[in-house]
């Protein structure tokens, strides 16, 4: 199999290019009759384009969460004002700003008008088409409502990404003000007390514990700067490899959820991907068991995960969905308990889900909000902290200099 890029003509006269793949210049030209186009040039990328820079930037492009909702939404709303799958894609393709997408959408093309469902044509894709969409879509094509599950999957996926925005932009300034203390207290210990530790050492000042600290921390940045450096750049390179681990994941996420505040937004949120992508999936069509195993991915805490393979195992058993998480209210709120049961027993199990999602993502965004009103104080005292300690190390032996010449 081949990449083709090609450049055709419809038979209304207009001129358009794009990306595909097939076996030869013969099933090319077989694809581009299909959509009703007469091929006019092609270049094969076995022979032109294995080491261009266009080529390049498409294997290194990343495509964001942003463009995956546009290219679902845009993709549902063609389909739905009747375009064909194929030319909605070839379309998509065309606008494609992204290298990366560019070439993914027209693989996908290249694969819908040789057959494929969209849904299979995704799974080559895992990095770009999460399994929730994946099983949206797949969902979609077999009801036969393709247009309208690819615009769900985009609200779904829109709701995430702005859930994932707020947690972030509430971390933003702490984050910010954390690395300019940083950067500060490390061009003071630089430049600032070799200078005054010159002076007590001339003076044959006696250095108390905290200023002999902080001398010391001066002397190992100032004398071995690249290896303190490269000794920090390592420790915050260990510490992230060992978030990132099984343990180190397990570790971290029960630290969260035993942190004021904090822990009780973490649960919140949990609720609300939990609620979201259970009701996105099962409105769809998706069976329980394959929603819970779509959720699980989704949930990225271990704790919550271990309830969801729960749930599924006791859903598979024959127990309702709700029992599990009514079990489990030290983790989810008991209101995502109760409001389960009551859609299993009213029948609206997808309804009650979509307003647990939108009740705790209001909860959510409103607690980012009150949490920069926490932090700030917090931070104003690890700052006042700081500078008070740097203070006293450094003005304790000018005192004490003082006095003697006193």
């Amino acid at each position: 199999m081949a990449k083709f890029s090609y450049t055709a003509e419809r038979s209304n006269g207009e001129i358009y290019s794009g990306i595909t793949e097939a076996a030869d210049r013969f099933e090319l030209y077989k694809l581009i009759r299909t959509e009703g186009g007469r091929l006019l040039h092609f270049e094969d990328s076995r022979t032109s384009g294995g080491f261009s820079l266009a080529y390049w930037n498409a294997k290194i492009s990343r495509v964001n969460e942003q463009q995956k909702i546009m290219f679902s939404r845009n993709l549902g709303s063609m389909m739905g004002a009747g375009l064909s799958l194929s030319r909605a894609l070839a379309v998509l393709e065309r606008q494609a700003n992204n290298p990366r997408l560019k070439e993914v959408v027209a693989q996908i093309g290249g694969d819908v008008r040789r057959g494929s469902t969209l849904h299979v044509a995704f799974e080559k894709f895992p990095n770009i088409f999460s399994k929730l969409l994946t099983a949206v879509v797949r969902a979609g094509e077999e009801s036969g409502d393709l247009p309208g599950a690819l615009k769900m999957a985009a609200d779904q996926l829109e709701r995430a990404h702005d859930l994932k925005k707020k947690i972030r932009g509430a971390m933003f300034y702490p984050t910010i003000v954390l690395i300019a203390i940083f950067i500060i207290g490390a061009l003071m210990m630089i430049y600032v007390v070799p200078t005054l530790a010159s002076t007590f050492e001339q003076m044959h000042a006696k250095l108390p514990t905290s200023t002999q600290f902080v001398i010391g921390i001066s002397n190992a940045l100032t004398h071995h700067t690249l290896f303190a450096f490269l000794s920090i750049g390592g420790v915050i390179a260990a510490a992230y490899m060992g978030l990132r681990s099984k343990k180190g994941k397990i570790a971290f996420g029960w630290l969260i959820l035993r942190l004021p505040a904090i822990g009780t937004m973490a649960r919140e949120v949990n609720a609300a991907r939990t609620a979201r992508t259970l009701a996105a999936l099962v409105s769809s069509g998706v069976d329980v068991l394959t929603s819970l195993d779509i959720t699980h991915d989704v949930v990225q805490n271990s704790q919550f995960q271990a309830v969801i393979l729960e749930a599924k195992k006791a859903v598979a058993q024959g127990e309702p969905l709700s029992t599990t998480f009514i079990r489990h209210e030290q983790l989810y709120p008991a209101f995502v308990g109760e409001m389960m049961a009551v859609g299993e027993e009213t029948g609206q199990t997808p309804e009650m889900l979509k307003n647990l999602a939108i009740y705790y993502e209001e909860e959510v965004s409103r607690k980012t909000k009150d949490l920069s009103t926490i932090i700030e104080p917090l931070l104003m005292l690890f700052i006042g902290a700081a500078v008070g300690f740097f203070a006293l190390a450094m003005i304790t032996p000018i005192y004490q200099v003082t006095q003697n010449i006193n």
